[in-house]
């Protein structure tokens, strides 16, 4: 798409003067595609291109602070599991006693039951409230979840906590993502959306090693006071994002299109004449509009009448509608690469990483610091993301990450097998297992971290993507609840056998990301329909370039085709 204008293509004049001359030189045959694929960049892509794009890198580094949450739970339910304090004062899951593999699983899933059902509702909220005030909702019944975590008096209550608790992590797992992937240039799209799971690795991470000091603490005070610290973050996150711009999809959603053009500007920190805002509010608006034709025509009764039932049965419909044509095959992807992430194993390492280092024959105090020790890991291999997501690009990764892991878990699965009885005899073997679970947690750090974050939050089209990333992430927390409930039964009964479960997803997830996932870098939201190829039908791809022309002659911009 080219923008003819007498004055420098960076200072196309206003939209909606009659002066504007916009000329629109694609063949009917061609698609969306061709013309973004010659379109002007905001920068270069990758980590490089955050220079180029400070604001939105810092508004997308300010809402990934809901990802601390998550990250932050996990890393201090890793120590208080084996904390004598609370074993004390929580009696049932101590090892001696009966069923205790079961309560302390129960314990750890409960919070991904909550966040269950909190990322299945986040979808209607973001939709109708908008992704900015869906945080502040998400960050109050986290706060109320987390100060039920720190009073809580005995094991029902803690129940209680965890789940409110996980209602609000659940919320902000799906909305950050969202509301990251739309505010964001395509170029630099992939590395902005590395900092969701840079954010849970530094929130486990920081998390582990305060509760880690906190265990010399006499008393109850030595695993309430993590309950309480994790507050903090949430009460900043959830005041500062009220200064954060909304997502301009969806104040184009909405029909607030001048307010979505001053948003755009805002993000990009570029004037609203600018012919690169321009362009890409036009392609916005272009896909609203669509979409909103398209449910339309699909849900017309719904539609007809304005009533609190017809909204709610519509809200069902566009959940029913991710899994029809047009958009099945993203919803595919988008729950399928969260069902992997949890089933590769990399939850139960973090929930239960002391009680895996004990069937390798470490001591206590070396359970700790190595358990410690594999959350930098992890962080480490997040790290490399930043700069690789949009170079080497999501599928690549996948693939590397699954090879590495699945050599890691099988190596693992042979020495526990081997030496389960007889470690004190076999200190090296101990030792190399012990390498090889680091080794897994760099490279899941570098592919299925990150990628499976990343995806969802960019495959959807505009009306539906808030319901499919609420669908995705629902998948990541149904199986993160059954991987935890499972896992300590599993290492207590078959040892070895758990490496060797999540050794066969880790092929799985080879074979499945091969055939079916495809390659979304440095396509812009819009671009997806021609990454997945599910709206192959030319007049679908002319209707979208009629409205865009439509929208253009509405405010006086000729089009010249």
């Amino acid at each position: 798409m080219e923008y003819d204008s007498k004055t420098d293509d960076n200072v196309l004049a206003h939209a909606g003067s009659p002066d504007v001359v916009l000329k629109h030189e694609v063949a009917p045959s061609h698609t969306n595609a061709a013309v973004w694929d010659n379109r002007q960049t905001y920068g270069p892509a990758g980590f490089r291109g955050l220079l180029s794009s400070p604001y939105v890198a810092l508004c997308a580094a300010f809402s990934a602070i809901g990802g601390l949450l998550f990250g932050y739970d996990q890393g201090v339910v890793s120590i208080i599991l084996v904390m004598p304090q609370f074993l004390d004062y929580v009696p049932r899951i101590s090892n001696d006693a009966s069923g205790s593999g079961f309560w302390k699983g129960l314990l750890t899933a409960m919070i991904e039951l909550g966040a269950l059902l909190g990322a299945f509702n986040m979808g209607w909220v973001a939709d109708k409230w908008s992704r900015k005030y869906g945080i502040v909702s998400a960050v109050v019944i986290f706060t109320i979840g987390s100060a039920i975590q720190t009073a809580a008096v005995d094991y029902a209550s803690l129940i209680v906590g965890r789940l409110v608790g996980g209602i609000g992590i659940g919320m902000l797992s799906m909305v950050a993502p969202l509301y990251i992937s739309e505010i964001s240039p395509p170029e630099i799209r992939g590395t902005l959306l590395v900092l969701e799971e840079l954010s849970i690795v530094f929130g486990i991470v920081v998390a582990y090693w305060i509760t880690y000091g906190t265990r010399e603490i006499a008393g109850d005070w030595s695993f309430r006071l993590p309950f309480l610290l994790q507050i903090l973050p949430g009460v900043v996150l959830g005041i500062g994002i009220l200064w954060l711009p909304f997502s301009p999809r969806w104040l184009a959603m909405k029909g607030r299109d001048q307010e979505a053009l001053k948003s755009l500007g805002t993000l990009r920190q570029q004037p609203e004449s600018d012919s690169r805002v321009i362009q890409e509010w036009y392609d916005i608006r272009a896909e609203a509009t669509f979409q909103k034709e398209v449910s339309l025509e699909h849900h017309p009764l719904l539609h007809a009448t304005e009533s609190k039932t017809n909204s709610i049965k519509l809200e069902m419909a566009s959940f029913a509608d991710c899994f029809k044509r047009g958009c099945w095959r993203r919803t595919m992807v988008g729950m399928g690469l969260m069902f992997f992430q949890q089933l590769v194993g990399i939850n139960a390492l973090i929930y239960y990483s002391n009680s895996l280092f004990e069937l390798m024959g470490q001591g206590y105090e070396t359970r700790l610091i190595l358990s410690g020790v594999l959350n930098v890991l992890q962080l480490v291999g997040v790290l490399t993301s930043l700069y690789t997501m949009d170079k080497v690009g999501r599928k690549p990764l996948l693939l590397i990450g699954s090879v590495m892991m699945c050599i890691s878990h099988l190596i693992i699965a042979v020495l526990v097998g081997l030496f389960d009885e007889s470690w004190s005899s076999h200190r090296v073997e101990g030792w190399v297992g012990v390498a090889f679970l680091f080794a897994y947690m760099i490279a899941f750090g570098a592919s299925w971290g990150p990628v499976p974050w990343a995806m969802p939050s960019e495959v959807f089209p505009t009306s539906l993507r808030a319901k499919g990333v609420a669908l995705s992430t629902c998948s990541n927390w149904f199986f993160n609840f059954i991987v935890g409930l499972i896992t300590p039964p599993m290492v207590q009964n078959t040892g070895f056998g758990a490496f060797a479960f999540f050794a066969v997803f880790c092929f799985l997830s080879f074979v499945w990301t091969w055939f079916f996932v495809p390659e979304t870098k440095g396509r812009t939201l819009e671009q997806m329909d021609n990454v997945f190829k599910d709206v192959s039908s030319e007049a679908e791809e002319e209707r979208k370039k009629r409205i865009e022309m439509e929208i253009m002659g509405s405010e006086g911009i000729q089009v010249t085709v």
